[in-house]
């Protein structure tokens, strides 16, 4: 999902960043780096990784909102029909190729704040959980490190969707239009929603989005660390850079797979009552599983899964790999400065 992915965050890649097993002289000097990165720098990180990634995934996350939402229009002909190179070549041949990025400068403006707070948060939470569970001085604790993690990453994802809120639902309405163009720009369809829907219409939505964006980011910080882990302990002399995008992608699967059909969701009742239209979900977020699960199945929550999973393995990768990469540069610069 988008708040996933988070999309989407980057932890601690570098504590075995150099390869190979460390001693406790490059340890310190390690830890010495990190503290100097600052947090500044790890936001400017963190947002440049999501940015970059969202941008680089932008066609396949346009088209997985487009079926994820599909299941609201009227045209059953038109459902029973869909297919990922159908929809892509409609798109190419009705808005123009340029129509894939469609909604992007809003998913920048949005994932800069929303990334950065995720990526700055986890490293915050899971710094005060360790020093309140006492794990630092326990090293050998595996389930108790994966419980921080696990934790640190829903809170994590938890604060940063909320700050964020509102400019994921405009992302989500400028993406889902077609050839009929109703918002115009992000100041236009914040202004729109405010004028007709309220104030508290730019939180539709918001009780689906909190409800997933925990999990799913703490499913997807808790693999990370774990693979990565893993992967480090049995060969110590891979590149980093390649193990951060390989765990990243794995990671990203695990949470899109658990927590999509709440994704769907968040993403219908975010266009509830888009240009004055009626209302097709009116009973809350489990009144709208219901309603998906009774018109279209239980298939039905997982509509446009497949883009989303050609999405994530590269965007999540990115977007540690990225994270990864600018941690260690910064904290390079700062080892010479």
């Amino acid at each position: 999902m988008e708040a996933r992915v988070v999309v989407e965050g980057g932890q601690r890649g570098l504590n075995s960043g150099h390869g190979g097993v460390v001693d406790g002289a490059a340890t310190r000097k390690f830890l010495q780096q990190q503290s100097q990165i600052g947090t500044v720098h790890q936001l400017l990180a963190g947002g440049i990784a999501g940015a970059f990634s969202k941008t680089c995934t932008a066609p396949l996350a346009r088209l997985t909102i487009l079926f994820q939402v599909q299941g609201m229009q009227s045209d059953v002909a038109m459902l029973s029909k869909a297919s990922i190179w159908r929809e892509a070549s409609r798109i190419v041949h009705e808005e123009g190729f340029r129509a894939f990025w469609k909604g992007n400068l809003v998913t920048i403006v949005h994932r800069l704040p929303y990334s950065s707070v995720n990526f700055y948060t986890y490293e915050r939470y899971k710094s005060f959980l360790q020093s309140v569970c006492g794990i630092e001085s326990h090293k050998g604790n595996v389930s108790a490190d994966v419980s921080v993690h696990f934790v640190s990453g829903g809170l994590a994802g938890i604060t940063a969707a909320s700050i964020t809120y509102p400019l994921d639902l405009v992302r989500t309405r400028l993406a889902a239009q077609r050839n009929t163009i109703y918002y115009r720009g992000i100041r236009h369809a914040l202004h729109t929603i405010c004028r007709e829907e309220g104030f508290l219409g730019l939180y539709k939505g918001l009780g689906a989005t909190l409800l997933g964006v925990g999990p799913s980011i703490a499913i997807s910080f808790t693999v990370y660390e774990a693979l990565r882990s893993s992967w480090r302990t049995q060969r110590p002399d891979d590149s980093t850079v390649m193990v951060s995008l390989a765990c990243g992608s794995l990671s990203g699967i695990a949470s899109s797979t658990a927590t999509f059909p709440i994704d769907l969701v968040r993403r219908r009742m975010q266009l509830e009552g888009v240009a004055g239209r009626a209302r097709v979900y009116k009973t809350g977020l489990f009144g709208t599983f219901g309603h998906i699960i009774r018109s279209e199945g239980l298939r039905g929550l997982y509509c446009g899964i497949l883009p989303e999973y050609y999405k994530v393995v590269p965007g999540v990768g990115i977007a540690f790999m990225t994270y990864e990469t600018l941690k260690r540069v910064l904290s390079h610069n700062f080892a010479e400065l």
